[in-house]
């Protein structure tokens, strides 16, 4: 089952999580330079990563998608995730999230924006949702410009534990 591509760019595939995956979940958020803009700021355990694994299982059943892992093609290495979720911000409606995280060595090599707007045209043309929402951090400026570069559209922000989030909307 984890084996099987959700999605393929030129450098990149998606695969829906194995049962075993959360150490790989673990260390791709285990210091404090690759969690510093997520929820809590700190490394993440292995058992919140378990948990997250849980829930994007959770997500896949629910709703069809969720944050899938990231290999490199060439070689099926493990840099990240990437995909959706909903979130249940002000509004409360659990709009769709787009999110991704890579792996700090894999930084700097266009990964974000490549699988960003690979995400984006397959979301749509899947039906999921006519909008999508994605917020970063205010500090994030990296992957503010990958939301742009896309052509996610400045959204008033969100707050989001207790911290004014920058917020992009991209419809179809």
């Amino acid at each position: 089952m984890s084996d099987i591509p959700v999605l393929e760019t030129p450098r990149l595939v998606l695969t829906m999580w194995g049962k075993d995956d959360a150490e790989l979940i673990r260390q791709l958020h285990s210091t404090i330079e690759t969690t510093r803009y997520l929820s809590g700021a700190a490394p993440w355990t292995l058992e919140k990563a378990e948990e997250r694994l849980k829930s994007w299982f959770g997500e896949q059943a629910r709703d069809g998608v969720t944050k899938y892992k990231m290999l490199k093609r060439e070689d099926g290495r493990f840099i990240g995730r990437a995909g959706f979720s909903r979130f249940q911000g002000e509004s409360g409606r659990g709009e769709f999230e787009l999110g991704y995280s890579i792996r700090r060595e894999a930084w700097g090599n266009g990964y974000a924006t490549e699988i960003a707007a690979a995400l984006a045209q397959w979301f749509f043309s899947r039906g999921f949702s006519r909008q999508f929402i994605a917020f970063t951090h205010p500090e994030n400026s990296a992957s503010q410009r990958v939301l742009r570069k896309i052509g996610m559209q400045d959204h008033p922000p969100m707050t989001i534990d207790g911290i004014s989030c920058p917020t992009f909307r991209m419809a179809r």
